[in-house]
């Protein structure tokens, strides 16, 4: 059966879910290019839609740690700078750099202000526990005080949101705020500013403040030295970070960002219907067709979701396959 690309109500669908021949779900999503020139190269749905970077900011909010020296003041490890920037899936080495983290800066799990998760639940095992105790190493070197990190108006997130303008080329102004799940600030930018802030951290030396380029140089260094740390055993994010060529970040709601550095590309990709599952696939396929030279990388990304479905018995019943082409015109 050949699979063609679906349009229904303006959403573009990415991937088709087949069940016995027959096309059972579409995935409906957005995928957006940008190249070295920080144009648009290619788009797959509209590359101007709003769209929430969820926890694809979370390596831009570290930036300011590392630009104010907080990095050095706290002796960070590499490890513990990855952490910041990731979504940690809890781990025994997971909780472990995050309780060695608020040791060393000096707060307590009760400072965090996300419900605990886990069993037996704790804080520290929150998936965005990393990303709370920069935010308020940030906010104690502005002002003093960590107290009130997560509010929208307070000097830390005030910092962050003038970093993700800075990364996206965007008047901070003109980026929507939202609540996120663990309780702080979320932006939403044009999809094709999130693709323009990979490119950037991919390449930074097309950042023109040096304090920024030489910040996501190192962050970027230690997501693809420690990727354990970005996202957890058998991630999306574990895999790509582990290419040394890719820096990459997921995001809730089918949200995901990646930067080549070779290919001087910055990716962006949103599902419409927050699939996250179907998430390798399409990755796989964009670099499939863009003729990435690592095949270890691609062929980690089939395992992580193959394209045959199976039943509870483990009996193959249909087929999950990429429909998109990256050929389309801007």
């Amino acid at each position: 059966m050949t699979a063609r690309c679906v349009i229904i109500n303006n959403m573009v669908g990415l991937i088709h879910e087949y069940r016995g021949g027959v096309l059972e779900n579409i995935h409906p999503g957005r995928i957006c290019i940008v190249g070295d020139s920080g144009k648009l190269v290619c788009s797959i749905g509209d590359a101007y839609a709003p769209t929430y970077f969820r926890s694809t900011s979370k390596p831009l909010q570290a930036l300011p740690v590392i630009i104010h020296g907080l990095d050095s003041k706290y002796e960070l490890s590499g490890k513990e700078l990855a952490i910041i920037a990731s979504s940690h899936s809890g781990e025994p080495t997971h909780l472990k750099v995050i309780l060695g983290l608020l040791e060393k800066t000096g707060f307590s799990e009760d400072d965090l202000i996300m419900l605990p998760v886990g069993n037996p639940p704790r804080k520290a095992l929150h998936n965005c526990s990393g990303k709370h105790i920069g935010a308020m190493m940030l906010e104690k070197f502005l002002t003093g005080d960590h107290k009130g990190y997560w509010k929208p108006d307070s000097a830390a997130q005030k910092e962050i949101t003038s970093m993700i303008s800075y990364m996206t080329s965007l008047p901070a102004e003109n980026i929507a705020i939202g609540v996120d799940g663990c309780g702080v600030p979320v932006f939403a930018v044009p999809q094709v500013n999130i693709a323009m802030a990979y490119l950037l951290l991919a390449c930074p030396d097309m950042i023109g403040n040096a304090e920024t380029r030489e910040a996501a140089r190192m962050i970027v260094y230690h997501m693809n030295d420690n990727p354990l740390m970005i996202g957890g055993t058998g991630s999306l994010c574990c895999l790509l970070n582990g290419d040394k060529n890719i820096v990459a970040k997921s995001g809730a709601q089918g949200v995901y960002a990646l930067g080549l550095k070779k290919e001087r590309l910055g990716i962006s990709i949103k599902n419409e219907d927050g699939d996250e599952k179907s998430m390798p696939i399409t990755v796989a396929e964009i670099l499939r067709q863009l003729d990435y030279d690592n095949a270890d990388t691609i062929a980690g990304l089939e395992g992580l979701a193959p394209s045959t479905v199976f039943n509870d018995n483990g009996i193959p019943v249909g087929s999950k396959t990429a429909v998109f082409s990256l050929s389309r015109p801007v």
